[in-house]
């Protein structure tokens, strides 16, 4: 069978690890190693790590004096793993049955894939929701080029961490995480997999992502978001140049791209009356790319703007319907 190394950063989930390291050692068809790292925890997780531990030999566990914050921590992880493959679980997500066989018999099956992802199941209070794959991926197990993978993603990042499974190998050539992707560094990560190898993705819930409201993502506004996956994009290019074929022509297409997101962005809270940020999102969006303000979907903001908030939300659905028109 073949190994994997599955790291998990704890810092303030004691509450939640018991779960995910439970998720992990239950997985059948793989050898698996639990490495977690306690980053100086204020709550009870060297306490619940160690208990886990002495209970079961796969985990491992390293705890740190003091804090050295989420990025270091990823970065030691990395360093730590030895497996054939390998995955970096957020203590606060767990994965689900026969996820990482699924994974690794993609990979053992198609050498060209140097990473796997699928869907997620969302959890927020006593919800559960099924998220659905990506548009334009289709049902079933789809192969993609790193090309198609980055043409497919565009300006977002479309892959949820829990689900993601790597080659230790190509995950150690292309580097860990960077210092100053605090926000985006996980969708730089998989850019960085694209340009060296093929990505796979499984059409199945792979994992449980939580969402409350110490996620890390929660903190962040719609103009951080913003700048935080520019600069992953230009992290991407830069660290990634030398195996990049036309990388003035994807430097373009990616701020065109993150330009008519910021639109998008910008008519949302508009819809949700925060006139300031839809207007910061909008001087945003034409500082990056001033060929934005032809598109339609500048068109669309601009008479919403002249119309009013009232106005604009009576013809809502009239307009939402043009559009699907448009773009049958």
């Amino acid at each position: 069978m073949r190994s994997i190394d599955v790291v998990i950063p704890c810092y303030r989930y004691g509450h939640f690890l018991s779960d995910c390291v439970q998720s992990v050692l239950t997985q059948s068809g793989v050898t698996v190693r639990v490495l977690i790292i306690d980053d100086a925890s204020p709550d009870n997780t060297a306490d619940v790590a160690r208990e886990l531990a002495r209970a079961d030999s796969r985990v491992n566990v390293l705890k740190h004096a003091s804090n050295r914050g989420h990025i270091a921590t990823f970065n030691e992880g990395i360093a730590w793993a030895a497996a054939d493959y390998m995955v970096l679980l957020s203590a606060d997500d767990y994965l689900l049955p026969g996820a990482l066989a699924r994974s690794t018999r993609v990979m053992d099956d198609h050498p060209s894939v140097g990473l796997v992802f699928g869907r997620a199941m969302v959890q927020q209070d006593d919800r559960t929701e099924d998220v659905a794959a990506p548009p334009g991926l289709g049902p079933g197990t789809r192969i993609l080029s790193g090309i198609e993978f980055i043409h497919l993603s565009g300006a977002k990042n479309i892959v949820l961490a829990p689900t993601v499974v790597v080659r230790t190998s190509l995950q150690k050539k292309v580097g860990g995480y960077s210092a100053q992707l605090t926000h985006s560094g996980d969708m730089g990560m998989w850019l960085r997999f694209a340009a060296h190898a093929d990505v796979a993705f499984i059409d199945q819930a792979q994992a449980v992502y939580r969402r409350h409201a110490a996620n890390m993502s929660t903190t962040y506004s719609p103009e951080q978001d913003l700048a935080q996956r520019k600069a992953a994009f230009e992290d991407f290019l830069r660290s990634c140049a030398p195996v990049l074929a036309n990388i003035d022509d994807l430097r373009t297409w990616f701020v065109q791209e993150l330009a008519l997101d910021a639109v998008r962005s910008a008519s949302r809270a508009f819809n949700e009356g925060a006139m300031g940020l839809s207007d910061r999102l909008c001087n945003a969006a034409l500082e990056m790319d001033p060929s934005v303000g032809s598109t339609l979907s500048w068109f669309v903001l601009v008479c919403k703007r002249r119309l009013g908030l009232r106005a604009s939300q009576f013809l809502r659905p009239a307009v939402d319907l043009a559009r699907q028109m448009l773009w049958r």
